[in-house]
């Protein structure tokens, strides 16, 4: 069974294969496969094959300063939904304002189920039928290894938003994390469940649903180029115990 099974990225996922050169990037002219991973740019001849997603939300990203870009999927988000995703490198953070209502998605002790979470919204709102995306304007997520990200958390501008905690999902990233279980998911992996989980909620059912499998995009062709090249159960990151 395909990890992918059920899915709906789009099949221009697979033109990926066909690109064998390099190009400058269109910015800051370094040579790139795909896309620049610092400037947030497609390569040229990508332009019209990406997908673009529209997000319920804003999905504000802190990397970790020593957090390597190029291995990292949060780019992938910055590309594929760019009018929605920003990405921070801490101790730079998003600036909020009053009437922003964030949310912190991290598998925190105190942390609530996103069901649980709406739930106990909806029962403080005076009006219950208002709908929760009109409520939450932000989710915010760290972007670093599970050691880096603990004193992330420490910062009381970051500490200080109601914490949630994602239905558990093996994660398929390749990539491996010493001393985390198969459920710790990558940062993409993780938006897309998010976004999974909040079309699942009542309030979210009664709005329009967007194609968010399409945030895997990258996601899938490189994992897909990944396990060309070696074989699933060689890999450590696919070794990893389910619980720790």
């Amino acid at each position: 069974m395909n990890a992918f099974d059920g899915l709906s990225i789009s099949e221009n996922w697979r033109t990926l294969f066909d690109i064998n050169e390099r190009q400058p990037c269109r910015k800051c002219f370094k040579s790139r496969k795909y896309f620049c991973y610092t400037c947030y740019t497609l390569n040229e001849d990508l332009e019209n094959k990406v997908p673009k997603v529209e997000l319920p939300f804003k999905i504000d990203i802190i990397k970790h300063n020593r957090e390597i870009a190029g291995k990292s999927t949060a780019i992938h988000a910055r590309l594929l939904a760019p009018n929605d995703v920003t990405i921070y490198t801490y101790p730079d953070t998003p600036k909020y304002t009053k009437n922003d209502k964030v949310i912190l998605i991290y598998p925190g002790k105190s942390a609530f189920s996103l069901k649980d979470f709406l739930g106990s919204k909806e029962k403080q709102e005076k009006n219950e039928t208002e709908v929760y995306s009109t409520c939450i304007t932000h989710a915010l997520f760290i972007d670093s290894t599970w050691n880096q990200s603990k004193g992330i958390l420490k910062d009381p501008k970051i500490s200080a938003f109601p914490c949630i905690k994602l239905q558990l999902r093996l994660s398929q990233f390749w990539r491996h994390q010493k001393g985390s279980p198969r459920w710790f998911l990558s940062t993409i992996e993780a938006i897309h469940q998010l976004l999974v989980e909040y079309t699942d909620t009542k309030e979210s059912k009664n709005a329009s649903v967007e194609n968010y499998d399409n945030l895997l995009f990258f996601f899938r062709f490189m994992y897909e180029k990944i396990h060309i090249l070696y074989e699933h159960d060689q890999l450590k990151a696919y070794r990893r115990p389910v619980n720790i």
